[in-house]
């Protein structure tokens, strides 16, 4: 296997005109190659030849989940069947799964943006990477497995498993780099405490992705394991894990934006917001040959980071992803994301980073109990710990919620993403 790519040291000009060539590129091979693509752009009115600059991104149309899911299953397609070599797909949660195909080039491009990540990380050639995602249709395992090897690490393909194996195999195969969703690496580092062999394990580092996760829960993973964690974010549209990470700097996520285009826009309106601004993220892919994604709306809600970061990447960031459009609550009329609860109890000493929120409906009024763990770690009044979150939450968000802390670990634990929000009112 070919060895990674050394990344380009850009100027931001020089960043842009690529940037600028590739998307020219992208949106020619979309209206010839998809005739899916063509009669979206024919009825925006836009042709090829109309994206002269950068800031005619926003002549084209935005191309949503839903309109990829009725395109199931690969009716999308830019290139000849014949040249696609892979497919995956989404989990299919939130309706029909979206199905990504990939050519050789593709998958060579993913592997490259993976290998990225892991020496971002300062991974190395004498580390071995233990993949606990699922493989198959699921993006994640086979994403973590490519970048490595592009990088040059061992790996250690476990996947999902049951507890006593994973634990034995990392053990016995002294893995140092754990890969993971943060729900998994959180789960992980209770159970090797529980059975008494927390400083018996190799980590160093972690890559934790696929699901949103808050500042407390990546403190108390880092204070579980004896680990350094890295951000990384992606989705199967996006090729997989490895869209971006977090330098050593935890400073914001670059992003490659030599692959991809990054805006941030109102999810209202669909119109850029300043930069430093949060809103919904919108891709565009820059290489992608067999499903080219143009203006793909996410629905993750995050912001440009302004500047250069310090240590010295020519890649641009973007915040840590702080919730999802679908993800927002309304209750008695106020609307709040789950991460707007998260930040809160993050920023509240005394509380552990694991919660629920439950919404329910009484004699046609909805009420609203945030369950949240303490902190092991202290001794706290709990009343007066219930009435500060309480405070907090209404007067920074202006909807009451009632607080319950409870013992830590009282809350369920999931290996795979988390459920923060249980809402019964409609059923």
């Amino acid at each position: 296997m070919s060895a990674a790519k050394a990344e380009p040291a850009w100027s931001p000009a020089q960043l842009a005109d690529y940037q600028l060539e590739r998307l020219q590129w992208t949106v020619h091979h979309s209206y010839h190659g998809s005739p899916v693509y063509r009669d979206k752009l024919d009825a925006a009115g836009v042709k090829p030849g109309q994206i002269r600059t950068l800031a005619d991104i926003t002549k084209l149309p935005f191309l949503t989940k839903a309109e990829l899911q009725a395109n199931y299953p690969i009716s999308i397609l830019a290139v000849p069947e014949e040249q696609v070599v892979r497919i995956h797909a989404s989990s299919g949660t939130t309706g029909r799964r979206t199905v990504a195909p990939y050519t050789a080039t593709d998958v060579d491009d993913w592997a490259e943006m993976m290998a990225r990540c892991y020496k971002y990380a300062g991974v190395t050639n004498l580390d071995r990477v233990h993949v606990t995602p699922g493989y198959g249709l699921w993006t994640a395992g086979i994403g973590f497995q490519l970048g490595a090897e592009r990088h040059g690490a061992m790996v250690v393909p476990v996947g999902p498993t049951a507890s006593d194996l994973q634990i034995e195999l990392m053990l016995d195969f002294r893995s140092t780099v754990l890969t993971s969703t943060s729900s998994y690496a959180l789960f992980l580092g209770e159970e090797l405490h529980k059975r008494g062999l927390a400083d018996k394990h190799f980590f160093k580092k972690g890559l934790i992705g696929s699901e949103r996760w808050s500042d407390a829960m990546r403190r108390r993973i880092e204070e579980l394991l004896g680990i350094e964690t890295f951000d990384i974010i992606g989705m199967t549209e996006t090729y997989g894990p490895g869209t971006g990470l977090d330098c050593h700097l935890h400073s914001g996520i670059h992003y490659w934006a030599d692959y991809l285009l990054f805006e941030i826009v109102d999810p209202e309106t669909g119109e850029p917001v300043p930069e430093g601004q949060i809103g919904e993220l919108v891709i565009t892919s820059l290489r992608k040959e067999a499903m080219p994604l143009i203006r793909y709306r996410t629905r993750d809600l995050t912001r440009l980071i302004p500047g250069r970061c310090e240590c010295g990447s020519a890649m641009p960031r973007v915040d840590r992803i702080v919730g999802r459009c679908d993800d927002a609550v309304k209750l008695k009329g106020v609307l709040f994301y789950p991460g707007d609860v998260d930040r809160i109890i993050s920023q509240t000493e005394g509380l552990s980073s694991e919660y629920r929120i439950e919404l329910s409906r009484h004699e046609g009024k909805d009420f609203g109990v945030v369950r949240v763990e303490a902190d092991p770690n202290q001794s706290a009044d709990r009343s007066a710990l219930t009435r500060r979150l309480e405070d907090k939450i209404h007067s920074l968000l202006r909807v009451t919620l009632k607080v319950e802390v409870v013992d830590f670990g009282a809350l369920p634990r999931s290996e795979r993403k988390t459920k923060r929000v249980e809402d019964s009112r409609h059923s």
